[in-house]
């Protein structure tokens, strides 16, 4: 029995195919379905944060694919206090811990107003980079411009109520004898040490008191001062216990997904919306971690940040967009070493979508496609390009060097029969490869490959071969040699030609094909095509 497709067969279509039919059995409105990401501006975004409205903007445009209009709504929490100084950044941020990150100095200059719009900023950058749309909005606007006036009132008119449905659902009790608010202190301007003791409904005012707090294990001193603030016009914030649901409320989202690390906040945070402010919580979809190849949760203050902006120094637009759109499940370990792979799994999904490869699986096939099309923002072009393995031009990039670079690159790869005619896109990819081959590229890089007692017994007579041809003057005669040599290693012990040919091909570049093997190993230099095969065949022999 064949799967009825949704939309374009991928995880995007499935989630908004049940946003939608969650929202008609709501019976509200859909004249416009705003789906939101939250922007972290506390510290440099990196491929999580980038992830998550990536994500959401595939949401928003599987729902135009289906006849809707949606909008993806970028939220910065710049009304957030700096918790931690981040690894990397300047001792002096250190006086300004708890203090909201909208009114703390750019770090890195005085290219933005502060430190908040700086880390959020780069974070557009990098949506902008790969033509994500998205509309703007910021903590520090909805607070100060009252749009969260009426569910600030709500909430804090509901603090008893609220206090111990908290206590109950994730076993905080903070909020039983202490408002869900955090005033900035008049007298020193933190947050979060000022208690919140008491809301005074009709002048929706504030009394709080600044007796200091504890942010991770750094002890943050009260300055003592007594006062009262207005809850409404920005002198303040809502915990993240509540304030989702205010800004879901006051901003009308109706899809946000959420990591694990974050699930009670989001469960209370839709108790809120549902109950407090009467407001259907969003849809929502949840994802795992990206974690560092150490298998360490990716963090802005820890340091081991791998940002956009470094992806795309070494891969395109297409790949990063690949990485997270390919599924939204499972944890991911991430690192600059996964780049090559990206770039030319990207190639492969073009060559499906094209029908220069053959998928036996239909429904597999549908979703490679389906996922191609939100990567080109359902806008594919109309032929595809010329593809060249990213590890032949980095193993390439390594060779030369000078002005003329990429050239000579370029030179090397219409030698080979790779490409015919310069492009915007194979100049990029050629630069992009020297970048990587630059800060990345690991001498004699082996692979993940299964080789046979066989392969390895024709693998040790060519690297015989090999070393015979030390020293010898590259001319077309001893590459074509070399080629036979291959070959006839190949027969002599019952490998098929094809299967040994592809086995070189992974062994050095990682591919299935390639460029004619005798020109390449001359190319690449002989001894170092012998230190390579060597390490694989040490391999076999130490299993």
């Amino acid at each position: 029995m064949k799967t009825e497709v949704i939309g374009k067969g991928t995880w995007l279509d499935k989630v908004a195919s049940a946003l939608i039919e969650r929202e008609l059995s709501l019976g509200r409105p859909l004249d416009e379905i705003r789906v939101e990401s939250g922007i972290g501006a506390s510290g440099i975004p990196h491929i999580g944060s980038l992830g998550d409205a990536v994500r959401a903007y595939g949401v928003a445009m599987s729902l135009r694919n289906m006849g809707y209009k949606s909008k993806l709504i970028a939220y910065s929490d710049d009304m957030d206090g700096l918790r931690k100084v981040p690894t990397g950044l300047p001792e002096w941020l250190n006086k300004y811990l708890a203090k909201p990150v909208s009114t703390i100095p750019d770090p890195f200059g005085d290219c933005h107003d502060s430190y908040g719009s700086h880390m959020g900023g780069l974070l557009l950058d990098a949506l902008s980079k790969l033509n994500v749309e998205y509309e703007f909005r910021s903590a520090s606007q909805l607070y100060q411009t009252g749009m969260l006036a009426d569910q600030i009132h709500k909430i804090l008119s509901n603090n008893l109520l609220l206090g111990s449905k908290i206590a109950e659902m994730v076993g905080q009790e903070k909020y039983k004898d202490s408002l869900p608010f955090f005033p900035v202190c008049e007298s020193c301007g933190r947050l979060y040490v000022a208690k919140a003791e008491e809301y005074f409904e009709e002048e929706r005012k504030v009394v709080y008191f600044c007796s200091g707090t504890k942010l991770g294990n750094t002890e943050i001193n009260g300055c003592g001062h007594r006062g009262e603030v207005s809850a409404i016009i920005g002198k303040g914030k809502l915990a993240w216990k509540v304030e989702f649901a205010a800004r879901w409320s006051a901003l009308d989202i109706r899809f946000e997904a959420y990591g694990k690390d974050i699930m009670d906040s989001v469960r209370v945070n839709d108790w809120v919306s549902n109950t407090i402010l009467d407001y259907p919580h969003p849809f929502h979809a949840k994802y795992e971690m990206f974690l560092d190849k150490g298998g360490k949760k990716i963090s802005k203050s820890a340091g081991n940040v791998f940002t956009p902006q470094k992806w795309l120094q070494y891969g395109t637009r297409e790949s990063l967009l690949l990485l997270l759109f390919k599924r939204i499940s499972g944890t991911r370990h991430i690192s600059a070493e996964d780049i090559p792979n990206l770039v030319d799994e990207y190639d492969i999904y073009e060559d499906v979508f094209f029908g220069k490869r053959k998928l036996e699986n239909d429904e597999k096939l549908v979703k490679v496609k389906g996922i191609y099309e939100y990567v080109n923002n359902l806008n594919p072009p109309i032929s595809p390009q010329i593809h060249v393995p990213y590890r032949i031009i980095a193993q390439q990039a390594s060779l030369f060097s000078g002005q003329d670079r990429v050239q000579k690159i370029y030179d090397r790869l219409v030698k080979y029969g790779l490409v015919s005619s310069q492009s915007p896109k194979i100049m990029e990819k050629i630069q992009l490869a020297c970048n990587w081959a630059d800060d990345y590229l690991i001498s004699d890089e082996i692979f993940n490959i299964e080789i046979t007692q066989g392969e390895t017994v024709a693998i040790g007579e060519l690297l015989k071969k090999l070393e015979s041809l030390s020293g010898t003057t590259q001319t077309e005669e001893s590459q074509n040699e070399l080629q036979n040599t291959i070959y006839n290693l190949a027969r002599k012990n019952n490998i098929q030609p094809r299967k040994f040919f592809k086995l070189m091909y992974r062994m050095l570049i990682n591919s299935e094909s390639g460029p004619k093997l005798g020109n390449y190993m001359f190319d690449l230099g002989i001894e170092r095509t012998r230190s390579i095969l060597i390490k694989y065949s040490k391999k076999f022999s130490d299993c």
